[in-house]
Parts: C-alpha cells; sequence; structure tokens
C-alpha cells in the first residue's frame, strides 16, 4: 500500500502553468503506475494523465494531451503533472492515484491522494 500527498496547486492566469507534486511513501513506490484525476465544479471525477512504473507509457486525457506532461521521479518517491497553456476549464481539484499499472489506473486507481486545488482565472 501507498499513501499519496499532493502539492503545488494554486491560482494562475490563463495561458500560464504550474507543476503539480505527488509524495508517495514506502519502498514499493516504484512499482505502481501512478496518474492524476480532476473534479471540476459540476462534474464528475475525470481522468487526466498516468504513467507506468518505469516511466515508458504514458496516457492523456484528449482535453490535456499537448499542454500536460506527466512524469516520475522514483527515487524521490514522487509523480508530476507540468500542466502548461492552462484554461479557466482547467480549473478542478486535482487528485494523485496509484495502480498495478496504467490500465488500472485511468479506471480503477487502488490509492488516492487528498486533492490540490487548481484554479484558472481568465
Amino acid at each position: 500500500q501507498v499513501q499519496l500527498v499532493e502539492s503545488g496547486g494554486g491560482l494562475v492566469q490563463a495561458g500560464g502553468s504550474l507543476r503539480l507534486s505527488c509524495a508517495g511513501s514506502g519502498r514499493t513506490f516504484g512499482s505502481y503506475a501512478m496518474g492524476w484525476f480532476r473534479q471540476a465544479p459540476g462534474k464528475e471525477r475525470a481522468f487526466v494523465a498516468a504513467v507506468s512504473w518505469s516511466g515508458g507509457s504514458r496516457s492523456y486525457a484528449d482535453s490535456v494531451k499537448g499542454r500536460f506532461t506527466i512524469s516520475r521521479d522514483n527515487a524521490e518517491n514522487t509523480v508530476y503533472l507540468q500542466m502548461n497553456s492552462l484554461k479557466p476549464e482547467d480549473t478542478a481539484v486535482y487528485y494523485c492515484a496509484a495502480g498495478e499499472s496504467v490500465g488500472v489506473v485511468t479506471t480503477t486507481p487502488g490509492y488516492w491522494g487528498q486533492g490540490t486545488q487548481v484554479t484558472v482565472s481568465s
């Protein structure tokens, strides 16, 4: 099992950038695929991005592809979400997640963080 803690959220102007971090506990962090989800006001929690244990495989939602980049540093037990060209519709609580594979993270993650708020203003 892993425990996940997100950080890096905040308020930015449209077109700006933010980098979210998710710190995981335990030495088994590197065995898990990691991902990010978000929940915007009035919407269901939605998949954003995922990365395999090695970082060799990545998956993105169509809404963020080309703007967001997921990466990980297993030595630091941390996964990142670099968000560029932010839009007001990106405003949401962003959650870190972990699972056995990219496919699992995309659909049914086994572990969740508490979330961090991202607000993009016009």
